[in-house]
């Protein structure tokens, strides 16, 4: 239970964040490293393979960066803007504990 009440403090956080500070990414923003420090609350990681499945337990098969309503790159995309990390470019291939699926 402790870790689902600090996803969901952490994330609506997160997320309001990356959406203010989205207005002033630039077109090619800087891609987020995996020991910065939301990326690290997050579990980001650039290869999904590389994520722990224990830890991380809203992690399901087939999720990805690219298909989280939160990218804001096409699927195609390698790498693509994230309203998580502020405008940062994430890895298409990546994830982190804030992935909603898109529909």
């Amino acid at each position: 239970m402790n870790k689902r009440r600090r996803f969901m403090t952490v994330v609506p956080a997160v997320i309001g964040l990356g959406l203010l500070g989205s207005r002033s990414a630039s077109a090619q923003a800087a891609k987020v490293a995996e020991t910065d420090p939301t990326a690290v609350a997050l579990g980001y990681k650039e290869d999904v393979a590389k994520v722990d499945k224990k830890k991380y337990a809203n992690y399901k098969a087939g999720d990805t960066c690219a298909n989280c309503q939160l990218f804001a790159g096409k699927p195609t995309d390698a790498w693509g803007p994230c309203s998580a990390f502020g405008g940062k470019q994430v890895a298409a291939k990546g994830w982190c504990a804030a992935h909603v699926l898109r529909r």
